[in-house]
């Protein structure tokens, strides 16, 4: 995607697209796409939905919504189109050239605000990783000069070898060296995660949807200054601070993850396995979720489908039903604190207010009683039958 210029006063403006196929996520306001844009940088003009059975294989929503789209873009002005909907190479390019302008999607567009929020090391390099493994395969398209030859005395490669192979090669030693600086740093997260097992340290991970207010909740509990605003993917970069629990006369592990979103590209999936790795490993997941929004619910089914993707889906959980001082008083239940199931199992589900304070406390209260749960079930010395884990951590 061409990233916003600074030279220009107005801000570039795009026109954002989402095909129906039935599915029962699908954002008919394009709200969530909306943000995405907005967070990037851009100004959305306009919004296009349709339904289709299918995608079009040459122009995904067909020639007749594209000539629609094509004249709303010239009318309002739009500098990029933006589709909900990851699309192939292929229509990709079809699309471009049957509009006039550059044509991205959802994917690429995350994958901008990613670029964009890194802010460590290791985050710039997560990034780079997922950016390039996307190039990889849209080099027929951004590249339609590279079909000329190169080769010959003082050319790299070898004769008759296309630019565009040897793009591609350049692209896959690129590759390649991120993945080695990234294990590295995989390598220096596990010596650390062994220090805090050999310290008896007990690990809690904060996950969740983008933008459920994971950051504020970590700010609270820790009183740290973990960057946090009201905007997705606010914070990219894992955070780790102590939380002394005093009804469990001991500290744990606290870490901050980055937020998730549907549809969350496989390649960010990938590139963030070092940082996601936390999760897996943590003891306990806080599952912060957005109780004021109403496809909460979606949300809460994304987060398992990553978590899942990750090896995380076995970690105990508890839902933290986050800005409840932005719920409909309507909707506020007479008790903060219960159980809901999830995936066929009851897990423990907390209502708080990570802005106010309100019900801090009492998670506190419940983290501290899950530590010492735990102490006690995996403690030899306890007498009488030592419980299981399953048993003392629904």
């Amino acid at each position: 995607m061409n990233p916003p210029d600074p030279s220009r006063n107005a801000t570039p403006s795009v026109i954002l697209v989402g095909v129906d196929f039935g599915l029962p996520h699908f954002d008919a306001a394009l709200e969530e796409l909306g943000l995405l844009a907005q967070t990037a940088g851009y100004r959305v003009a306009d919004r296009v939905t349709c339904k289709r059975r299918a995608p079009d294989p040459a122009l995904f929503v067909g020639s007749g919504k594209a000539d629609e789209i094509k004249m709303l873009a010239q009318s309002s002005g739009a500098a990029e189109i933006l589709f909900d909907q990851s699309l192939s190479p292929a229509q990709q390019r079809n699309l471009e050239r049957h509009l006039g302008l550059p044509v991205n999607d959802r994917t690429l567009l995350i994958l901008e605000i990613f670029a964009q929020r890194a802010r460590s090391h290791e985050g710039k390099l997560q990034v780079e990783l997922a950016r390039l493994q996307y190039l990889s395969t849209r080099l027929v398209r951004r590249w339609s000069h590279l079909e000329r030859q190169s080769g010959g005395i003082g050319m790299r490669g070898g004769p008759g070898e296309t630019q565009i192979e040897l793009d591609r090669r350049m692209i896959g030693e690129a590759i390649k060296r991120t993945k080695e600086r990234l294990e590295k740093v995989k390598k220096q997260r596990a010596t650390q995660r062994r220090q805090r097992e050999r310290r008896d340290t007990f690990s809690i991970s904060l996950v969740g949807y983008t933008n459920a207010g994971k950051s504020s909740l970590f700010n609270g509990l820790v009183k740290a200054r973990a960057y946090a605003a009201d905007q997705l993917f606010a914070t990219l970069d894992t955070t780790t601070r102590q939380l002394y629990l005093g009804e469990a006369g001991r500290s744990v592990s606290l870490s901050d993850t980055v937020g998730f979103i549907r549809d969350l590209p496989h390649g960010l999936v990938d590139a963030f396995a070092a940082t996601l790795q936390e999760a897996a490993d943590a003891d306990l997941l806080l599952h912060v979720v957005d109780a004021s929004n109403p496809s909460h619910p979606e949300q809460i089914a994304s987060v398992l489908g990553v978590l899942k993707d990750i090896g995380a889906d076995q970690v105990p959980q508890i839902l933290v039903f986050n800005k409840l001082d932005a719920m409909d008083p309507a909707a506020v239940p007479h008790l903060l604190s219960d159980s809901m199931e999830l995936d066929g199992a009851s897990v423990s589900r907390i209502y708080v207010s990570a802005k106010t304070g309100e019900g801090l406390p009492e998670l506190r209260s419940l983290l501290a009683s899950r530590v010492m749960s735990q102490a006690t079930a995996l403690d030899p010395n306890t007498p009488g039958e030592t419980p299981s884990i399953e048993n003392v951590l629904p």
